[in-house]
């Protein structure tokens, strides 16, 4: 008799990794290289990059980080849905979820994880999203389910004036606070002068600066409030 044939283990979901820093990358490829069930297909340091390894690994999942030079990782998943709807994003970023989370769920990621969470969360994550559902922490989550529902929140600070800013917004009011001047805005974010001008003019209307050095200032405190995150 012959010996039965083992079947064969089931395929590795590949996962590809977009983010900026090269040690960040290495050291979740390693993480992720001792999961039997996972392997990195490829990495990618910006959104340009980013897309055209999509187009050419076909990856499972796509591990993004926020902060990205160029495209933001929030206008990188935008692209990803428009081309790529059947493969998922997953945000691992240093940033507070109280803020991006929500902005990362409407651009079309399916889940979103900070840094600091540590291996196992980032496992679990990665086969949450790969299973088909979305990762979230319970707070956010059950502040996405009161938004849906028309609820006010109970937690976090949902009228905060920053929280209310579009996406294209809050990428300039963080690039101010980072010290880049309109015209270095314009050249990050592949936009006209005249638009960076718009965006800072309706960003002093909506944060209640009643001048530029009054909207800079605003900025700076909180993009330094956010580098301990």
């Amino acid at each position: 008799m012959k010996p039965r044939k083992q079947p064969s283990p089931p395929a590795r979901k590949r996962v590809l990794l977009v983010d900026d820093h090269p040690i960040t990358r290495q050291g979740l490829a390693a993480m992720i290289g001792l999961e039997s069930d996972l392997e990195v297909c490829g990495e990618a340091e910006n959104a340009a990059e980013a897309l055209s390894s999509v187009q050419r690994l076909r990856p499972d999942l796509v591990l993004v980080d926020l902060s990205l030079p160029g495209r933001s990782g929030l206008e990188f998943m935008k692209d990803l849905v428009a081309g790529h709807p059947q493969i998922p994003a997953l945000v691992l970023s240093m940033h507070d979820e109280s803020l991006y989370a929500e902005r990362a769920i409407r651009a079309g990621s399916r889940g979103y994880l900070m840094k600091s969470a540590g291996g196992r969360a980032v496992m679990e994550a990665i086969r949450t999203v790969l299973a088909g559902q979305i990762y979230v922490s319970p707070s956010v989550s059950s502040r996405i389910l009161e938004s849906l529902s028309h609820t006010r929140p109970t937690s976090g600070n949902p009228d905060s004036p920053i929280r209310q800013l579009s996406d294209r917004e809050f990428e300039v009011f963080q690039l101010i606070g980072q010290g880049l001047g309109t015209r270095e805005i314009a050249g990050r974010l592949n936009l006209s002068i005249k638009t960076v001008e718009a965006h800072r003019a309706r960003l002093k209307e909506k944060l209640g600066a009643k001048d530029a050095p009054a909207l800079v200032r605003e900025a700076v405190r909180w993009v330094e409030s956010q580098a301990g995150v």
